[in-house]
């Protein structure tokens, strides 16, 4: 077909260009989420910390993150996407800084704070940015591209931990390293445009036009217009309040914040920001070695995300969400195992628990990572995009906060085999969930979906 991926040649650059710029929000996400797992144990060195204080220099960024998601929705409805993303970059440079001349825990946790700030709106402002810039046939792979980018700061932050690990700062080298990324992602989004679909929102058709010329020049500009504007003003005829809020639009922000349920409460985020400190657990009494392992799961992470760029929009988004939640969940049940068989393994529990956590990190990267962002980034009517997908990430923040800071609690209190046995049984929730709630949205455009909302059809029958 004539507008297939495989046509998507030179006169898509500009496409791939806002796509790639964009993503480097994603590495700064990845970044400042994964950095704190090596950081963390040099800077037990300069402060002894417990368990529970541990727990929040790892989760005040996502106390942060809450903030940043809840404001974030009516600053982007208001202001438009590309303003938010270039509040974020500043944000994010100015919270590297703050955590890398850091003189106490207190001013850490601070500055971790306004990282969340950053790392709250950018995980909402990005997913939805590029959906609403992408056509119908790759947005799948291009909103995968900011998953792909969060895996690749996730491991650029392992590859930073190990070039730091024997500096006399190193920690703080670690944390202020984000600077450069958030600086190249300020000056990047400064020549790109808005969404079309906002643009229209605010009655700036012309400009609108002149974007849909650049990103889908085989398209006719003002079909879409004509398509985005219908849905627009449908919404505002059924409306009789004055919020746009209405009853058939509960269920897709059920599904969104299930969906951010599924993603973190899976444990994800207990992996990435403390894969180094498991590890030790596990029997790696080296922290070198314990770092080279966290790289190595790093490489796992970014390379599997290219399964769901490459078949996202080709075999659907739920079939590869059964696959990793199946991956996810008996590995999960493995790596608990791992530990609870600890004076029958010996020392080959730490590869038991690195084969557990490898097979755990590659079935997320192509599953729940990547597709939970392209589910919520969908779903949403266009009256209110904004507003749910900040109460989604909202969600997910909120999650990954108690997630994060109960952790090395339920370490110490019921050992690592229950705690990893937890998240294990949540997975099997997921799969019940996933089959019975989320529908499959591969080969449908914005406003198709919108209309399934609308007109009640079961998610099973999208």
């Amino acid at each position: 077909m004539k507008n297939s991926v495989a046509t998507f040649k030179l006169r898509h650059l500009w496409l791939y260009v806002i796509a790639g710029v964009a993503s480097l929000g994603g590495l700064l996400s990845g970044f400042d989420t994964g950095v704190i797992s090596g950081a963390l144990l040099f800077i037990n060195d300069t402060w002894p910390l417990s368990a529970l204080e541990q727990g929040w220099v790892v989760s005040s960024a996502l106390v942060g993150a809450v903030l940043g998601a809840a404001a974030n929705g009516v600053l982007a409805d208001v202001y438009g996407r590309k303003k938010v993303i270039i509040a974020t970059a500043i944000i994010f440079a100015i919270g590297s800084l703050l955590c890398g001349f850091a003189t106490s825990v207190f001013w850490l946790i601070c500055g971790r704070m306004i990282l969340g700030l950053a790392i709250g709106m950018v995980n909402f402002v990005i997913p939805l940015y590029l959906s609403e810039l992408s056509p119908q046939k790759v947005r799948g792979m291009l909103v995968s591209l900011y998953q792909l980018a969060i895996t690749a700061g996730i491991l650029f932050s392992y590859l930073i931990n190990r070039v730091f690990a024997l500096s006399e700062y190193n920690w703080r080298w670690m944390l202020g390293a984000g600077l450069i990324p958030a600086l190249i992602l300020l000056i990047g989004i400064s020549f790109l445009g808005d969404t079309p679909r906002w643009l229209i929102s605010k009655k700036r058709e012309a400009e609108a036009r002149e974007i849909f010329k650049k990103i889908e020049p085989d398209a006719n500009p003002n079909e879409h217009i004509a398509e985005i504007k219908s849905t627009l003003k449908s919404q505002t005829k059924t409306s009789s309040q004055k919020t746009p809020f209405q009853k058939w639009m509960i269920m897709p922000v059920i599904v969104g914040v299930g969906m951010m349920f599924m993603q973190i409460c899976t444990g994800i985020n207990t992996i990435i920001y403390y894969t180094a400190t498991i590890f030790k657990a596990a029997g790696f009494t080296d922290t070198l070695g314990a770092l080279y392992a966290t790289i190595g799961v790093g490489v796992v992470n970014f390379t599997m995300t290219f399964v769901a760029i490459f078949f996202t929009d080709k075999v659907g988004r739920k079939p590869l969400l059964y696959a990793g939640l199946c991956g996810v969940t008996l590995s999960l049940f493995a790596l608990g195992g791992s530990f609870f068989l600890t004076d029958i393994l010996g020392d080959n529990l730490k590869w038991v628990a690195v084969a557990s956590i490898v097979v755990y990190i590659a079935c997320f990267a192509f599953s729940l990572g990547p597709i939970g962002w392209i589910i919520v980034s969908e779903i949403m009517p266009l009256k209110i995009r904004g507003l749910a997908m900040s109460l989604c990430t909202m969600a997910n923040f909120g999650f990954n906060f108690v997630v994060a800071l109960t952790f090395p609690v339920l370490l110490e209190k019921i050992g690592e085999a229950y705690t990893f046995w937890i998240f294990g049984v949540i997975g099997i929730f997921s799969l019940f969930f996933t089959y019975k709630y989320l529908p499959e949205t591969k080969g449908r455009s914005l406003e198709q979906i919108e209309k399934n909302w609308q007109n009640g059809v079961p998610a099973r029958d999208f």
